[in-house]
């Protein structure tokens, strides 16, 4: 899950990203509303944002009315100190999506942001099942008829996002964007070493070549009655 963070204190800044990054998030840091608004704007590379209310240049409140005026649907997680029940009610209402005040706790953020993720996909469950496949976004874990199996962390990040998606095909593109931040070099054949990981591992059949276009895991097929 790629998460855009717009913090403008750079120790808190710093200890959000990689905390996250442990935990399996791919993470973008601006440090001012003007960037944060911008990046915004790419919905197709990012899961969530990650927004503070006192930034330079633009505060976070303004740039939550721009994004939501500009019909981005992007769900937006406002971290601040701001904690008067005021502020919390005005940034709801103008369209985030959840609202957490400092100090905090790293795992309380992750799984926000994983709620926040459940509700945006239409699942009520924590864990995504797909036929004999059992994947855990929380511990990062994935079972097959019962039995672990070993991902890499892309491994992992890409058979998510394709699970997430099922039915839909996925283009390169958009693989990679879930996948790797602005800073991080991208090998040409990093994708399609992913997949063939991931067939080995977990059945050639699982994912499908849309030959032109990308990848996609189909839907289930409903059982008859």
């Amino acid at each position: 899950m790629r998460v855009l963070l717009a913090e403008d204190d750079d120790d808190l800044g710093q200890g959000i990203s990689a905390g996250l990054q442990k935990l399996g998030f791919t993470v973008d840091w601006v440090t001012d509303g003007e960037s944060a608004e911008h990046a915004s704007k790419d919905t197709e590379s990012f899961d969530i944002l990650i927004l503070d209310l006192g930034l330079p240049r633009q505060d976070g409140i303004e740039v939550l009315k721009n994004i939501r005026r500009a019909h981005n649907e992007l769900p937006v997680l406002i971290l601040t100190a701001r904690d008067a029940v005021e502020n919390r009610i005005e940034g709801l209402d103008l369209g985030a999506d959840d609202y957490l005040t400092k100090p905090f706790d790293l795992h309380e953020l992750a799984a926000r942001i994983r709620a926040i993720a459940r509700r945006r996909s239409g699942r009520s469950q924590p864990s995504i099942h797909y036929r004999d496949i059992n994947l855990d976004p929380a511990s990062r874990s994935v079972l097959q008829n019962g039995k672990s199996v070993a991902l890499s962390q892309h491994e992992f990040t890409l058979l998510e996002h394709l699970l997430s998606n099922t039915g839909k095909i996925l283009s390169k593109q958009q693989i990679e964007s879930s996948l790797y931040g602005w800073n991080e070099g991208v090998e040409s054949n990093a994708i399609e070493v992913y997949i063939h990981h991931l067939r080995k591992k977990l059945g050639k059949d699982l994912i499908k070549t849309i030959r032109g276009l990308g990848y996609s895991i189909p839907l289930e097929q409903k059982r008859a009655e």
